[in-house]
């Protein structure tokens, strides 16, 4: 009876570690929308439910380019933020697909601290943002996630998306806008 509750509890709670493949790929759908909310393709390679390391996204060359004599640093400064910012809002995304559209219930308030001082960190350290800033940022980034992961209408398409990373379990930047478009989430 204790491995059935364990299970139970485990099912009902939600954090950033991954309770089985099917969490997973709730996850990572969560994390391709945002990259559709953002329009954002270019900036993934590919996704893969399976990731050898434990990543389940491999970024393209145009996430890590960090500029040349030839760009201005303001337009380096500004990808580098941009970069921020879709980082952010996969992370979001993906705990909000997981709770919302998943398990059927708001993130807890607790995750969503751990997920708001790991982002001002992440901020302060890798743009120099300020923490109004990056507050900013984020409370923009939970809002649009909210509406999208909160909006019943589009459950069953996520849910599909969920089962189609399962089934095929890398996708490309491309492949992810072909899906997502198939079922009219974007």
């Amino acid at each position: 009876m204790k491995d059935k509750n364990e299970k139970d509890k485990n099912e009902k709670e939600l954090n950033l570690a991954y309770s089985n493949e099917d969490d997973r790929a709730y996850g990572l759908a969560g994390m391709a929308i945002s990259l559709a909310a953002l329009n954002a393709f270019d900036r993934i390679a590919e996704v893969n439910l399976d990731g050898d390391d434990g990543s389940m996204v491999e970024f393209s060359n145009e996430y890590y380019f960090s500029g040349s004599p030839s760009i201005s640093p303001k337009s380096t400064w500004d990808n580098l933020v941009q970069n921020f910012h879709i980082t952010a809002s996969m992370v979001i995304s993906n705990v909000m697909s997981r709770s919302m559209v998943r398990m059927h219930r708001d993130v807890p308030m607790e995750l969503l601290s751990t997920i708001h001082n790991e982002i001002l960190r992440e901020g302060r350290d890798s743009c120099g943002l300020e923490d109004d800033e990056i507050d900013a940022l984020f409370n923009r980034t939970l809002s649009y996630s909210r509406r999208i992961f909160a909006n019943p209408r589009l459950h069953p398409a996520i849910d599909e998306f969920a089962r189609i990373i399962s089934r095929r379990r890398i996708l490309s930047g491309n492949e992810i806008r072909d899906e997502l478009r198939l079922l009219q989430i974007i």
